[in-house]
């Protein structure tokens, strides 16, 4: 069987991150998308979470990362949540991680900075 993507889409979290002072002094919201290339194994056939990608054990692997470590570049959060995830679950054969900034301290009108990351095993 084929590989298959879990996708955990606007995980939010309030964090310390940033270049500035003031970002990491007062803190903002992040908010993460991860798209996790999962080998099926015979989880699928067999409908046995013990084969495959337990999603909220995912997400509390980010919300560890987000909350309880400082980065200065959201760049380099998202390779660490990216290489924990493929590290931690073996079923994960490549993960791609977006963070998402929507108050980046730059000089104008804009949504939100993004960054996406990949790392394979």
């Amino acid at each position: 069987m084929k590989p298959y993507e879990i996708i955990l889409k606007n995980c939010s979290f309030f964090a310390h991150h940033g270049v500035f002072k003031e970002e990491t002094a007062l803190g903002q919201r992040f908010f993460i998308d991860a798209v996790l290339t999962v080998d099926p194994k015979d989880a699928l056939e067999k409908d046995e979470i013990e084969n495959t990608v337990h999603y909220g054990l995912v997400f509390a692997a980010i919300e560890n990362i987000v909350i309880n470590e400082r980065y200065y570049l959201i760049e380099a959060m998202a390779l660490k949540i990216a290489k924990k995830l493929c590290e931690d679950f073996s079923q994960i054969l490549n993960a791609k991680i977006t963070v998402r900034k929507p108050s980046a301290p730059v000089p104008g009108i804009l949504d939100h900075v993004e960054v996406t990351v990949e790392h394979s095993k």
